[in-house]
């Protein structure tokens, strides 16, 4: 049987470039000095935006590193706020693929980390596009793979009956061969209201069928995740029984690695799909199923642009809203993706076509000295405050 598998960029793969978007200009490369662009910007900040540009960023890599801001972001993004009131000035938003945390929660920790004021709306991760799934498998268990609270982050999209993969597997004794020799502590996070009837009893969790597997972040604990990862899907939710019909199973990306404190990439989600795949693929009769969200499919950019709509009809105050916003149709001229990762952020925006312009930044997995082969950006610069710069400049001037 052939190597078969469900992703939503499938049908994107088949499609050439020049069906997507249109014929590509030549990419930009700046190189004008912050000191020559001081003055104008200042006059910029002060004039109002024009109404048909939003922008997206990614966060590792461009804005950034670990949790330590890089490429002058908090700067940058401040820029993007009415300097007096602080009222939000152009749309934007946060796109990445990184997650494990409600978006509440995420939008609090960069509100603090930069010094301004991020809504929820504006956190879009990976995950984000799960709850479009929620009249799906609401009342059904499902279990949650990752970092950080990934049964949390489902409790609060609407899903009912979510249990994360620690406690799924400290109710089956000896699932986990490795336990004795694992040292470490897992983090127990406080159970969000609503976090899933089906932890009442351990019994009732045995009991019922996996319905589906949502990997939310990246795995902790890969041995052991695979095992029981392996064991629900081949069974069809009920490990230790007879093969059945696998669950569904769904990544919130798929990135191979990414730019974190160490100088080189680390291996992403997209690694540890690979890992459970290959091994999945070789114990069992029919290859692994699975369905992956995240850039560089056009589905996230397509997303990210309803959302920048939202935030420009919910600012009237601001600037940004159109006249008649209430019933007017907002339609984008030209949508930024700040990114440092080609394969993913650039790649995702040139699928995605018009209105994107891809602008790629140096701070992260990107580091050449040109632009990028194999998915060139529209323009390339050195930092996140770079791009901004010339976003504004050209389309505030």
């Amino acid at each position: 049987m052939g190597f078969q598998y469900r992703t939503l960029a499938k049908a994107v793969r088949r499609r050439t470039a020049s069906s997507i978007s249109p014929p590509p200009q030549p990419p930009l490369v700046l190189s004008r000095s912050f000191a020559h662009l001081s003055s104008e910007f200042a006059a910029n900040r002060r004039s109002p935006p024009r109404r048909h540009f939003g922008i997206a960023f990614d966060i590792d890599g461009v804005i950034f590193r670990s949790e330590s801001p890089i490429g002058g972001s908090p700067q940058a993004l401040k820029r993007l706020y009415d300097e007096e009131s602080g009222a939000l000035r152009i749309p934007y938003v946060f796109l990445t693929n990184g997650g494990g945390f409600r978006e509440s929660i995420r939008a609090s920790e960069l509100s603090t980390l930069l010094g301004i004021n991020v809504s929820p709306l504006q956190v879009l991760q990976g995950h984000t596009p799960f709850k479009n799934l929620v009249q799906r498998l609401e009342n059904e268990l499902v279990v949650a793979v990752g970092k950080g609270e990934p049964a949390a982050v489902l409790s609060e999209y609407g899903f009912k009956k979510v249990v994360s993969i620690d406690e799924y597997a400290s109710c089956f004794p000896g699932i986990d061969p490795l336990a004795p020799y694992k040292n470490w502590e897992v983090k127990q996070v406080p159970k969000h209201n609503g976090v899933s009837e089906a932890r009442t009893s351990t019994d009732n969790i045995c009991s019922q069928r996996v319905q589906a597997v949502f990997v939310v972040s990246d795995s902790i604990d890969w041995s052991r995740d695979i095992q029981v990862l392996c064991d629900i899907l081949r069974t069809g939710g009920l490990p230790g029984r007879e093969i059945g019909h696998q669950p569904q199973l769904y990544f919130a990306h798929d990135d191979l690695a990414y730019q974190a404190a160490f100088p080189s990439e680390r291996f992403g989600l997209g690694a540890f799909r690979i890992a459970l795949e290959s091994i999945f693929n070789r114990i069992h009769h029919d290859p692994l199923s699975y369905t992956c969200y995240g850039k560089p499919n056009p589905f996230v950019f397509k997303n990210a642009e309803a959302v920048l709509k939202q935030l420009v009809s919910s600012c009237p105050d601001s600037g940004l809203a159109p006249d008649n916003a209430s019933t007017a149709v907002h339609n984008f001229e030209r949508l930024y993706m700040v990114g440092d990762n080609p394969d993913v952020d650039i790649k995702g925006a040139r699928q995605a076509g018009y209105p994107w312009f891809s602008i790629l930044t140096r701070t992260g997995v990107f580091k050449g000295t040109g632009n990028h082969d194999k998915f060139p950006a529209d323009l390339v610069v050195e930092t996140v405050e770079e791009a901004v710069d010339y976003i504004i400049r050209k389309e505030c001037s």
